[in-house]
């Protein structure tokens, strides 16, 4: 059976974090995923404060309808948010959950300016783990996590809201609709607008420092190669948002793929011909690949147009949060 895009990317972030204590993932398609998503289009409130005419109005409780069509009765001002893997989404809009999520070797680490304090929650959610934060409101990605009787189990520690695999899928409408979610769609749209205020301005600046030159992202992570597909996670940044010319190899590899990051072997990679090379390196500076011939004989490695990123960063992920620090360490490599 097909699994949906949005859960494919968070398994994949699951399991290769887990074994490289790295990922980020493949946040899916831009979207990030990875992510990297509209499931159904922004829920709408069948119940809401009348806005008074002398003051603002006190935030009330709020009835939504998830992606599974659950009627879902959102606290006024929710305390203690277990959102896991949509932190991105809760950090854009200023909002701390009282756990974040986790693997056994890793966490989203590009977030942890904001949520350096934040206990750790497993990715899957255990019943008995969740009841231990005593949340108020659980806002859940995938489908998947909540299959069979597990939203009635969820729902009864607090009101579970569902995005959907549409919208994790795409970081936009995965950011609307969280912010939907919490009353928070103004300022939703904001971080949207900002955001694409601020490529716009860096595709400005790469245009006149470089072009049209081409670029590419490769993962390398335990003694594997991977390459961003064009319309997916950081690629959708680069080629996207940014402009930049795909190499063949990257288009070649994009047609037809589903995953964010798609595996490559050394000796294909020896053919890429991309200008600027961007190597997210979660092996570090002992790797034997990084050494090797044809690894050396790469075009851009030759001329020195490798900029390397640790795991720690941004790359592997989507949301406007991620996506504006892959902007960041794009403009840094290559405006000078």
């Amino acid at each position: 059976m097909t699994q949906p895009k949005g859960k494919k990317l968070a398994l994949a972030a699951a399991g290769l974090l887990a074994i490289s204590t790295v990922l980020g993932a493949c946040g899916n398609n831009n979207n990030n995923a990875a992510p990297s998503p509209s499931a159904s289009a922004p829920a709408s409130a069948s119940a809401s404060a009348s806005p008074s005419a002398s003051a603002p109005a006190a935030a009330t409780e709020r009835t939504l309808t998830d992606a599974l069509g659950h009627q879902v009765t959102i606290p006024a001002n929710p305390q203690r948010i277990i959102a896991s893997y949509l932190e991105d989404n809760l950090v854009a809009l200023g909002v701390t959950p009282v756990a974040q999520w986790s693997v056994t070797n890793g966490i989203q680490e590009y977030l942890q300016g904001s949520l350096k304090d934040v206990p750790k929650i497993s990715y899957d959610l255990p019943f008995e783990e969740v009841t231990s934060f005593s949340p108020d409101l659980l806002i859940v990605g995938s489908s998947a996590t909540v299959e069979g009787d597990k939203y009635d189990q969820y729902s009864k520690i607090a009101p579970t809201y569902v995005i959907g695999d549409e919208a994790t899928g795409n970081w936009r409408e995965s950011l609307l609709a969280v912010g939907e979610v919490l009353g928070k769609s103004a300022e939703a749209q904001k971080a949207l607008d900002d955001y694409d205020a601020k490529a716009k301005d860096a595709k400005e600046k790469l245009q006149a420092s470089i072009g049209t030159q081409s670029a590419a992202a490769v993962w390398l992570v335990a003694k594997n190669f991977y390459i961003v597909s064009q319309d997916q996670s950081s690629g959708a940044v680069l080629y996207g948002d940014l402009g930049m010319t795909p190499p063949a190899l990257v288009k070649e590899i994009s047609t037809g793929a589903t995953a964010a990051w798609n595996a490559v072997s050394l000796e294909k990679l020896a053919t890429l011909d991309a200008d600027h090379l961007f190597l997210i390196n979660s092996d570090g500076e002992a790797s034997e690949e990084l050494k090797s011939a044809v690894w050396q004989s790469i075009p851009a490695v030759k001329n020195g147009h490798v900029y390397e990123f640790g795991r720690e960063t941004s790359w592997l992920y989507s949301g406007v949060v991620a996506n504006s620090q892959i902007i960041d360490n794009v403009l840094n490599s290559l405006v000078k």
